[in-house]
């Protein structure tokens, strides 16, 4: 059977201020579900990854705000929000516990449901969870965060875009003199260098901040059945993410795994930067297989 073959079944599930779309690729009764969450990242960004699994079902969704699962209100989404919204999603299934891949802000949604449902769960594995309060640079990030986010309700997509990439490509600990680096230009980058006054972005306008601010319960984390496995790209090395996923294998007491790629390394074209599905997929075969 080919990845074209596979029956896939879009729905939709109502939750507490928002309706998420998800999107179920095999019979979720003929084996344990891998279900692949980003945030803000939404269910396309995984489907190179999810071709790759023909032999298991596969569930992928688009985390509220984002893409087609539109919020009543708007406000900041924190990771305990969306890991009550995967809760119910999981309870939808009607199946469990379920394997789940978590990318960026996905992998920081679901340190927060395993924190809270580890019974849902069997395996967790958190790539690059950028959960920053870990490592010690953490006051000039937050303030570097604060600041990419006034720069988009101040001057839009662009500019603030900007910030964020050239903040992302640092691969060392970020220096209080950073943040008196001049503003890039976001054609440098692809970004728009005109506002059209939009504010409805899902990174800058609802996850930024909280995601990047959260410190996962280890406490929780520790007592919990789930397999927990903490993921970072060899790509990736000394680049915020990676080094909070360090910290955040450190605090479990695991090892940190490797992945091909950096921080999308799983995706076909790596939005940007070319990942290899096929090898990730391969790595994270292996984990799921212990």
């Amino acid at each position: 059977m080919t990845t074209l073959d596979r029956p896939v079944i879009t729905a939709t599930l109502d939750v507490p201020g928002a309706t998420l779309t998800y999107d179920v690729r095999g019979d979720v009764q003929s084996g344990t579900p891998l279900l692949m969450v980003g945030s803000p990242m939404d269910a396309g960004g995984f489907a190179a990854l999810a071709a790759q699994f023909v032999d298991r079902p596969v569930v992928t969704y688009d985390p509220r705000g984002v893409m087609r699962s539109p919020r009543d209100t708007p406000g900041v989404s924190t990771p305990d929000l969306h890991a009550g919204d995967l809760h119910r999603l999981i309870d939808r299934l009607g199946v469990g516990p379920v394997d789940l891949f978590g990318s960026s802000g996905g992998a920081v949604n679901g340190l927060a449901l395993v924190a809270k449902h580890p019974a849902q769960v069997r395996t967790l594995i958190a790539h690059e969870p950028p959960a920053c309060p870990l490592v010690p640079d953490f006051a000039v990030i937050k303030a570097v965060v604060d600041d990419i986010c006034a720069t988009y309700q101040r001057s839009g997509l662009g500019p603030a875009m900007a910030k964020f990439i050239m903040m992302l490509s640092q691969t060392e600990p970020l220096e209080p003199s950073y943040l008196a680096v001049p503003a890039p230009d976001p054609s440098m980058f692809g970004m728009p260098t005109e506002d059209d006054g939009s504010r409805d972005d899902a990174l800058l306008s609802q996850n930024l901040q909280s995601c990047t601010g959260y410190e996962p319960d280890f406490a929780a984390l520790w007592k919990a059945s789930t397999h927990i496995v903490i993921g970072a790209g060899t790509e990736s090395t000394g680049e915020v993410s990676a080094r909070a996923a360090a910290e955040v294998a450190k605090r479990l007491g695991v090892e940190l795994t490797m992945f091909p790629g950096g921080h999308a390394g799983f995706t076909a074209d790596g939005y940007g930067v070319p990942g290899d599905p096929e090898g990730f997929a391969a790595v994270l075969r292996k984990v799921l297989d212990r």
